[in-house]
């Protein structure tokens, strides 16, 4: 099936088995269409740069559509910029995995957190790795059924429709593609896959009914579920996949390496203050820790071994 990278779930009814407020058809539509503008003007906590000193671009995976990545990614950038010195960053949103990774591989960012193939692919273009999230144990696939769709095995998913966000997705569509393999389904034969454009997405289309299963990984479905609790309580896992190394925080070669270092430390002691605890809770995660490349080793073996047998990371489906 072809993917269709920035298509959004159609609104959903306000009756029957769709039925939900109008505000999840503008929680979706956030994210479709044109790149988001940054949210209003942004007002500096600290003097104004000086001509020695340089702004650098920060982007971040979307894993929310743009206008929740800054809700929940500003308070970082802010928190950040009233320490550094020498430099200010600039959080800059995509509006999809595609777009993403145009930008990251084409070295627009000069900071960037991509989940851990797009890091992996990241390294081979000039980024190199200095931080990762600490939230290993959330790095996994999060498939989710209808709870009233009679599927309870995977085997009950044969003939149907599966939502990921992106080809490229590794939590939230390569590891459960593969998941599916290793239980007896093979995509694209026995199951067909609906590339959706977001996480936000792929859970509104199991809930529709739109598709069997919606897969997303854990941070985002502890969001959907606290925004939109009686939603969320017609939804339940069918399964989960094995974990992987989480998010990495990367640097471009060409960033000076003292600036790297004295981001590196704001970053690991950002949870020893009740400030940096209030963010890395709005980011949901509980901080950050050190990385380098071998941190990601299993990652690169994951993706060999999904290459080899089922398809390039990137293929459309």
């Amino acid at each position: 099936m072809r993917s269709v990278p920035g298509r959004c779930a159609p609104p959903l009814s306000q009756g029957g088995r769709g039925g939900a407020a109008l505000l999840l058809a503008a929680f979706l539509l956030a994210g479709c269409g044109r790149e988001a503008p940054a949210p209003g003007p942004q007002f500096s906590e600290r003097p104004a740069l000086s001509q020695a000193e340089k702004v650098y671009v920060l982007g971040v995976h979307p894993l929310h559509n743009p206008q929740m990545l800054f809700d929940h990614f500003q308070p970082l950038v802010k928190y950040l910029n009233r320490r550094l010195m020498g430099m200010e960053i600039r959080l800059e949103a995509s509006r999809d995995y595609p777009s993403y990774d145009e930008k990251l591989l084409s070295r627009h960012f000069d900071l960037a957190m991509p989940n851990p193939y797009e890091a992996v692919e990241a390294e081979r273009h000039g980024y190199r790795f200095f931080a990762r999230w600490n939230n290993d144990a959330d790095f996994r696939g999060l498939c989710l059924v209808r709870k009233d769709s009679g599927i309870r095995r995977v085997a009950d998913l044969k003939g149907g429709k599966v939502a990921y966000p992106a080809p490229s997705a590794l939590a939230a569509t390569m590891m459960p593609q593969w998941y599916l393999k290793q239980h007896g389904l093979e995509t694209g034969r026995d199951v067909s896959s609906r590339y959706v454009g977001s996480h936000e997405s792929a859970i509104l289309n199991v809930l529709q009914g739109s598709t069997a299963l919606g897969c997303t990984w854990p941070p985002p479905w502890r969001i959907f579920q606290k925004k939109h609790p009686t939603e969320a309580a017609q939804l339940a896992p069918l399964f989960q996949t094995e974990t992987l190394p989480s998010v990495a925080v990367m640097a471009r070669a060409d960033v000076p390496a003292p600036l790297v270092e004295q981001l590196r430390g704001l970053l690991l002691h950002l949870h020893e203050n009740e400030e940096g605890r209030n963010i890395v809770a709005t980011i949901g995660i509980p901080g950050f820790i050190p990385a380098d490349h071998t941190t990601y080793q299993p990652v690169s073996e994951f993706i060999a071994r999904f290459t080899e047998q089922m398809r390039a990371p990137r293929a459309e489906q």
